[in-house]
């Protein structure tokens, strides 16, 4: 069952649809409520290996949904620590829970002061708005 809409406030976002949580030295990240909503059943994730290098705006893996194929958009730069298997294994996973089990890769970051050029909760609610 897809997850209800939400856009939590301890997350940031970029105009790509993806998130952040940042957590000291690292961010976890994944895409918005509305990607997968507009993607619609994902059916296969191509993530990144472990520590592989990520950059802000570049393209570091794909979702596949029965609609089409997407690039993954990194909102920040960093070093690959984890890929979330789960993601890999059940793709689904994410229309289910975007925000928690959905998770994508959690990096270290390479440059902390990045996140300060996404948007908050506030300002991409404003933004999906428009779509």
């Amino acid at each position: 069952m897809a997850a209800a809409e939400s856009y939590p406030d301890d997350l940031r976002y970029n105009r790509d649809h993806d998130w952040a949580r940042v957590d000291g030295e690292e961010a976890t990240l994944g895409i918005s409520w509305f990607a997968q909503d507009s993607l619609g059943d994902l059916v296969h994730f191509e993530p990144p290996g472990d520590g592989a290098d990520v950059a802000k705006g570049s393209s570091y893996g794909e979702v596949e949904s029965v609609k089409a194929v997407s690039d993954l958009i990194s909102p920040l730069s960093g070093t690959v620590l984890e890929v979330n298997q789960k993601v890999v294994e059940e793709p689904e996973t994410v229309n289910e829970d975007p925000y928690g089990d959905g998770w994508l890769v959690r990096i270290r970051l390479a440059d902390a002061s990045e996140v300060d050029d996404l948007l908050d909760a506030a300002a991409y609610k404003a933004f999906v708005d428009e779509q």
